[in-house]
């Protein structure tokens, strides 16, 4: 894939978790979807063996190698400097790109990605429209985007979402994605912790103290039930345009 020239990264929307404690949010990757139900979606409605692949809002990279294993090529695109660095770390000496920018103004040439992968990052609803734009222009025809997020409506990390975020309404969500042309689905994971230190670390990272007492208090083990949307829109295999 050419990577074409960088452009000038607009503001970043912060992620408070994973910009302030990211080696906390490093152990919280490793411990998401440990079953990689995730995974297993994704292959179903976006494969991407032999393919190009954008990772947007990629962090420090850690689901970058795991398209590689299979990819043509794969870039990972982030906005936050310090976690830039620590992707290029992870990947170095791999051929994986990664590339400053944000989602509203990708540093990619037009049709130069088969699939694009965001995973609980930017495209959480209304006012991700720019992004929406920039994911079109760089897909080829009949190319995917792939967007994983949080299912606010999944007990119990949802529940927990919506103690410290009521004014987010999934119902309206949903409607969003829909009327852009998504067609969703549920995808069921378990978050599987090594010790009960990294789970109270990530969970007081996540929520504000008195959800994440709550979260404490209703989990006694070590794993998590986590649900999540699977979003996944193609662009037309024909277009009108050249």
């Amino acid at each position: 894939m050419g990577f074409g020239g960088q452009v000038k990264p607009g503001p970043a929307i912060p992620s408070p978790n994973i910009w302030h404690w990211p080696d906390v949010y490093a152990r919280e990757n490793a411990a998401q979807d440990a079953d990689g139900a995730i995974w297993v979606a994704l292959r179903e409605v976006a494969p991407w063996a032999g393919k190009d692949i954008v990772d947007v809002g990629c962090g420090d990279g850690f689901h970058l190698p795991v398209f590689a294993a299979e990819a043509a090529s794969v870039v990972g695109v982030e906005p936050h400097p310090p976690l830039v660095a620590r992707a290029r770390v992870r990947v170095a000496d791999t051929g994986i790109g990664v590339l400053r920018g944000g989602a509203e103004a990708l540093p990619l040439p037009d049709r130069s990605a088969d699939v694009v992968h965001a995973r609980t990052a930017y495209f959480f609803g209304e006012g991700c429209e720019p992004g929406l734009g920039e994911a079109d222009r760089v897909l080829r025809p009949g190319g995917v985007l792939a967007v994983v997020d949080l299912d606010f409506a999944a007990s119990p990390y949802g529940d927990w979402l919506r103690a410290d975020l009521p004014k987010f309404d999934p119902v309206v969500v949903e409607r969003f994605f829909h009327r852009h042309g998504f067609r969703s689905r549920s995808v069921g994971t378990v978050w599987r912790f090594e010790d009960r230190a990294t789970l109270e670390a990530v969970l007081r990272i996540e929520f504000s103290k008195a959800v994440a007492d709550r979260a404490l208090a209703s989990t006694p083990g070590l794993t998590i039930d986590v649900g999540y949307r699977l979003r996944t829109r193609h662009r037309p295999a024909t277009l009108l345009r050249p």
